[in-house]
């Protein structure tokens, strides 16, 4: 009766520090300027966690939790301290509009103060709630939200808002090393072409490092966020040896760096790996380069906008026990023939990463992977994405699932637990699309009105595999279709008139069909392979107890 004791104890007795670092001894600093702190602390054996929101602010304050970082799908609280006493509630979003307020008050309010010039609110909930307006919290990392007013006139928030992911549950603050050593690889004043898409590629000389070292954290520089779309840093091999810059895709130097070292898309914070694991840097007794990649996307297609974004890249001497890797997985992006039909409410297109095949480009017996972190990316279309690990022809678990995908909120999703893929497992990417407003097909490319299916993975230990795709056999799915011109398959679904039942057809001939992949890593080492999708299951659901208490409360 933890939430009992604690309701009893703000009400009749004066709370110290020291009591309430007991009852919450769990801190988190929610945004970059230290003016929204919470605390927390929770029981399993009641399913209750408590916490406790500092704002500095005399106005309204607004705290959630969130599927994806945005405000669709929110379980929020608002409340404050206004000339007629307190007010709280218990809220939940459907959209990007005010939230409605929850049939079921699931949150118990146990203090509200404002002194100083901050508002101080403390509240508590089940774990898992039985309401279905409410957020089941769980071993994993959740995206917390908040926003707050100057005043208590709640409304919409501007800037005072942000979001931070946190393990509520499974919550290990980080130390980062004394030494904050960091290299910054940004463009230099770059104009933008006013273009709707353009991919602009960079190779920089990294200065030299006096032996290995480890990267530790990543933190984007972006300064602009109406522009910049998403961005990639790679690794070059050693055939690269002269800085460049120029548009990607289009040859030249610097074409062959493809080795990913960080990743950062639209929505995405900083990302910080844990204290046993860091990407190697440094200690080759060659030069280094490395190529910075940024999607930008210019809608209103500006002239003269310049730009500076990049990435600072934290490292340390201080090597950790893990070398840390990224695989991409996912639908290869450069599918010939790859349609997703128009007018269609949730489209599903799968990739295939067959890990028995990465014996093949590798001279030492492929280990055991710790998966630690996955960013899954598609655009706009998007609406969720699955990572499916089979093995043996069986799925055995879920990777990462986002079942509300938001295109504007992509971010890393830090596993509450390490997951292995061993040699021979089969990873699956479902990406599903919603394209019920679009009047022709969408193929998969660069333009954020094409499509991509990835999962960018982050595991340990690090192995020289780097990317692994997979696309449907057109050949196969041309004589599926009956046809036999596979050339002018594109053209026919261009002009198809597509109903559901076309629609449903055309997915599960796209599943059905061989696919055809590809692993490869830096060295231009590559293979290919043949598989096949397997059925996925059911998203889990949370279970929940209506009663945590079991007091009938």
């Amino acid at each position: 009766m933890i939430h009992i004791f604690f309701s009893l104890l703000l009400a009749w007795t004066p709370v110290t520090g020291a009591q309430q670092d007991i009852l919450m001894p769990f801190v988190a600093h929610l945004d970059p300027k230290n003016n929204v702190n919470l605390k927390w602390g929770f029981s399993d054996v009641q399913d209750t966690i408590t916490f406790q929101l500092t704002v500095k602010t005399t106005g309204w304050v607004g705290f959630g939790l969130s599927p994806n970082g945005g405000m669709a799908g929110a379980d929020i609280v608002i409340g404050g301290v206004g000339r007629d006493g307190n007010y709280f509630k218990d809220y939940h979003a459907t959209g990007n509009s005010f939230p409605l307020v929850d049939k079921k008050q699931s949150y118990t309010l146990l203090s509200l103060t404002e002194a100083d010039g901050q508002t101080t609110m403390t509240f508590w909930r089940s774990i898992q709630s039985c309401d279905q307006e409410d957020f089941h919290i769980t071993d994993s990392p959740v995206k917390l939200i908040y926003a707050y007013g100057k005043t208590d006139g709640i409304g919409y928030h501007s800037s005072t808002r942000g979001t931070k992911e946190v393990n509520l549950l499974k919550f290990m603050p980080r130390s980062s090393p004394r030494d904050g050593n960091y290299l910054d690889f940004v463009m230099d004043n770059f104009i933008v072409p006013a273009e709707h898409t353009y991919y602009n590629c960079k190779v920089m000389k990294m200065p030299k490092l006096n032996g290995k070292h480890h990267m530790y954290r990543v933190e984007p520089v972006i300064k602009n966020l109406d522009l910049v779309h998403h961005m990639l840093l790679y690794s070059c091999p050693l055939s690269v040896i002269q800085i460049n810059e120029q548009q990607c895709y289009t040859g030249g130097p610097g074409a062959d760096c493809f080795k990913v070292v960080a990743v950062w898309a639209v929505g995405g914070l900083a990302f910080e790996l844990p204290e046993n694991a860091g990407i190697p840097i440094g200690g080759q007794n060659h030069d280094e380069f490395y190529r910075l990649e940024i999607h930008y996307n210019n809608l209103a297609q500006e002239t003269g906008r310049r730009d500076s974004s990049g990435m600072r890249l934290y490292y340390t001497d201080q090597l950790r026990q893990h070398d840390v890797g990224i695989i991409d997985a996912g639908l290869m992006v450069s599918s010939w023939g790859y349609a997703i039909p128009p007018t269609a409410s949730a489209f599903r297109s799968y990739g295939l990463c067959n890990t028995s095949h990465f014996s093949d480009i590798l001279p030492d017996p492929v280990p055991d992977l710790s998966v630690i972190s996955i960013l899954l990316h598609t655009h706009l279309a998007g609406r969720k994405v699955r990572v499916g690990l089979f093995r043996n022809g069986t799925q055995i678990d879920f990777l990462a699932v986002d079942e509300n995908y938001n295109f504007e909120m992509q971010g890393f999703i830090n596993l509450a637990t390490i997951k292995t893929i061993k040699p021979g497992d089969d990873i699956v990417v479902e990406c599903t699309y919603n394209t019920a407003t679009r009047e022709g097909i969408t193929q998969l490319g660069l333009a954020t009105t094409d499509e991509m299916c990835l999962a960018f993975i982050i595991y340990y230990p690090a192995i020289s595999v780097d990317h692994c795709w997979s696309q449907p056999n057109m050949h196969a799915y041309t004589a599926m279709m009956g046809k036999t011109d596979y050339q002018g398959i594109v053209e026919l679904l261009k002009t198809k008139a597509w109903d559901q039942a076309s629609i449903a057809v055309h997915e599960a001939t796209m599943k059905k069909v061989p696919q055809i992949g590809v692993i490869s890593n830096e060295h231009n080492n590559y293979t290919l392979y043949e598989g096949n999708i397997l059925n996925m299951m059911a998203t889990p659901s949370v279970s929940c107890r209506s009663d945590p208490t079991g007091l009938g409360l």
